[in-house]
Formats: C-alpha cells, structure tokens, sequence
C-alpha cells in the first residue's frame, strides 16, 4: 500500500504546511483565531488544536514514547491555551513525527493494528499502513478548514499544492 518514502515526504509536507500556518497565525489576535466562522470545530484556534491532538493521539498509538493527549476528543479544541502554546506544541509534534518517519522500517507498515478508540469506546483493528494514510489525511482533510477560514477572514492562505513543496522542507 505505502512504504516509508511516502510516510517521509508526508511527515516533510506536514511541517512544511504547519509553518506556513504558524507565520500566519502569530500576528493574528484572539478574536479572529477564535471566531466561529461555522467549520466543523468552529474557529481556526478549534482546528488547530484539534488536529493537535489528532497527531498526538495517533503517534502515541504508533510509538511507545508519546504520551496520549490527557483529553478526550471532545476538548480537542482547548488542547493549549494560547497561540504561543500552540506553535511551541506543534512544532515539537512535527519534529517527532518526522523523527518517527525516519526510523520507520517498510514492515513496520505491514499487517494489523490494534487500537482502544475512546470514541468508540472498543478496540479496533484496521491494516497499519492505512492508520498511518489516515493520520495524513486526517491533517490535509483539517488544514484545509483552516485554510478556507484564513482566506474567509482576510487572510493570504497558505500554499499547500504538494509539487511546490520546497526541497529542503
């Protein structure tokens, strides 16, 4: 299905769309970062925070060395405080996610997963490599709400497209 070079350029273009963000973000105040502009978790901060803690929840999943976010999905949205929080978490997630990437082997991706979801309150199994497309997706899927919310509030959205995607990323 996927072998560690995709998981590589995923984990790069994660990173990558994650600091354009946060150069967006850090001049913008509370009232717009916070404003409900009607998107599944309302705000761009609710976003933001959420796949936070989607990328938090799923590397714990993944790696033995990750704690799992003491929240529930249904406070994903208050995951930190403030944009300075934010940035801080998020870059120290990215750098762990690609750290993860690198030291990923193909077999690693290779047969079942099992997984306690707490919002379906069961175990689950699923194909691992497919976990790990979803965790990517789950981001891509994510910041494309914040990217439409930037661009409703005024705001120059990121470049997302994956060909420009800049060598050194």
């Amino acid at each position: 299905m996927i072998d560690t070079g995709y998981v590589q350029m995923m984990a790069r273009y994660n990173a990558w769309q994650n600091r354009q963000i946060m150069d967006i973000v850090k001049d913008m105040d509370d009232a717009a970062l916070d404003h409900d502009h009607g998107a599944f978790f309302s705000s761009i901060r609710g976003t933001l925070n959420h796949l936070l803690w989607g990328d938090t929840m799923w590397l714990s999943r993944f790696c033995d060395d990750i704690p799992a976010p003491k929240t529930g999905a249904d406070q994903s949205t208050t995951f930190t405080e403030t944009t300075g929080d934010w940035e801080a978490a998020r870059f120290r997630m990215d750098g762990r996610i690609r750290i993860w990437s690198e030291t990923l082997s193909n077999i690693d991706l290779m047969g079942a997963f099992t997984w306690y979801s707490g919002i379906k309150k069961a175990h689950v199994t699923s194909n691992k490599a497919l976990c790990v497309v979803h965790m990517f997706n789950h981001q891509t899927h994510h910041r494309g709400q914040v990217h439409a919310m930037l661009t409703a509030g005024g705001q120059a959205a990121p470049v997302s497209d994956l060909g420009f995607m800049p060598e050194d990323a």
